[in-house]
């Protein structure tokens, strides 16, 4: 009886917030239906899977001379690994919406974060920099959840608060990975790189213990089609719609001058600072647009919603042009790392809010197929932005500023371009 009550309380309380509820015959943990039960679930799991990627890319550097690479030849590693580890995961990429197609976006969400445990544990053992190359190869099998996420969150959140929701669970990423070295930082210090990979691999594993009791996955919709011919038709939507084979390079462009700083800033750090808590340090400026990200990121989705979505990002994208040259003319530490701050808290904002005007642009029929491509622009931006690094920053590593805005604005320009398409 007490029961009833508290199920009949429930059902009434997220019928009132226009949450859809389960029938009296689902099961009894009707929170769960809820499309902000789901915001909550998806936003921590992203929040936590970024922790750990914030974590790989800030302290890999750091971590490179530990497995046999000499000092001087660590950009080239770094360019190595985006290059050869991040491609191996992308011809999967049209098979992943597919599956879920036809299995439902659960099962495919939670191999996600098994690829990345599997790549935490192969970066753990190195004994040689290849071994780091192939751990980030296999968290390259992990692409395409985050879109799913998106699509089942699409799925029960109303209209008029898909803008909110998305930039808050998008948002949730970059701090994520910005507040992940600023965690890491003191566990390194104290412990070593291979105790915060190992810490990283048991919050992995929670996740995957979350996603599976707390997350009930969608009813695919009955298929016949072959899962490779379902995976050809995303490709093809993609190549006839206009709008989306515009966007998918624009974000392209919009996001390599983020990735190609963000990879080389740890190395920026040490031209400043010569005290014996560089991990610490690299974490507290790698991080520190975390907490500006974590109003941005939801102001803009707002701002979205009410003023259009396509509208606010090409605006606060802007903004990040005019931005990017002045972490280069920062003469100290604090100056230098209240500029990247400033500067990575707006781009997490805009990365946020892309995804809206993503999903917008996509048939609901096709949205779970063509999400699972959402993080393909900012992968491809992750492997030519650190490639171009190690080119560029041959004669000084302030040289990603300038390069990154140029590439900021050319972005910006394909994205206005894109969003008059039809």
């Amino acid at each position: 009886m007490v029961y009833k009550i508290r199920r009949h309380v429930l059902t009434r309380w997220l019928a009132r917030r226009g949450a859809p509820t389960a029938p009296a015959s689902a099961t009894p943990f009707a929170l769960t239906t809820s499309w902000r039960w789901l915001l909550i679930l998806f936003t921590v799991a992203g929040f936590f899977e970024s922790v750990f990627w914030g974590q790989l890319l800030a302290f890999t550097p750091l971590y490179l001379p530990l497995v046999g690479v000499a000092p001087g030849e660590v950009p080239l590693w770094l360019g190595r690994i985006a290059v050869f580890g991040g491609l191996l995961g992308v011809p999967f990429v049209p098979f992943w919406g597919a599956l879920a197609d036809r299995y439902g976006y659960k099962p495919l969400i939670v191999r996600a974060y098994v690829a990345l445990l599997i790549g935490a544990g192969l970066t753990l053992i190195a004994a040689s920099p290849w071994l780091v190359v192939l751990g980030r190869g296999a968290t390259g099998f992990a692409l395409g959840s985050t879109g799913l996420m998106m699509a089942a969150l699409a799925e029960r959140t109303p209209a008029h608060r898909m803008g909110l929701a998305f930039a808050i669970m998008n948002g949730a990423g970059p701090i994520g990975a910005f507040l992940g070295p600023i965690l890491g930082g003191p566990v390194i210090d104290a412990w070593g790189i291979r105790t915060l990979l190992l810490l990283d691999g048991l919050v992995l594993l929670a996740c995957i213990a979350g996603l599976l009791w707390g997350y009930q996955g969608n009813r695919p919709t009955p298929v016949t089609d072959s899962i490779g011919r379902m995976a050809v038709e995303s490709l093809r939507h993609i190549g006839q719609s206009p709008r989306l084979r515009t966007l998918f390079p624009a974000l392209f462009l919009l996001f390599t001058g983020w990735m190609l700083a963000t990879t080389y800033v740890p190395l920026i750090v040490p031209t400043y600072y010569h005290g014996a808590r560089l991990g610490f340090t690299v974490g507290l400026v790698v991080g520190g647009g975390g907490l500006l990200a974590m109003v941005l990121a939801p102001m803009l989705g707002a701002l979205g919603d009410r003023y259009g979505c396509w509208r606010v990002l090409i605006g606060a994208a802007t903004v990040t042009v005019l931005l990017w040259p002045l972490p280069a003319l920062m003469p100290t530490l604090v100056s230098f790392g209240v500029a990247w701050a400033i500067l990575n808290g707006l781009t997490a904002g805009v990365f946020a809010l892309s995804f809206t005007v993503l999903a917008d642009a996509i048939v609901p029929a096709m949205r779970g197929r063509i999400m699972c491509f959402a993080y393909l622009p900012l992968l491809f931006a992750n492997i030519l932005g650190p490639g171009l690094g190690a080119l560029i920053t041959q004669q000084t590593l302030f040289a990603i500023f300038p390069v990154a805005a140029v590439l900021t604005a050319l972005g910006v320009g394909a994205v206005g371009w894109a969003a008059v398409q039809k």
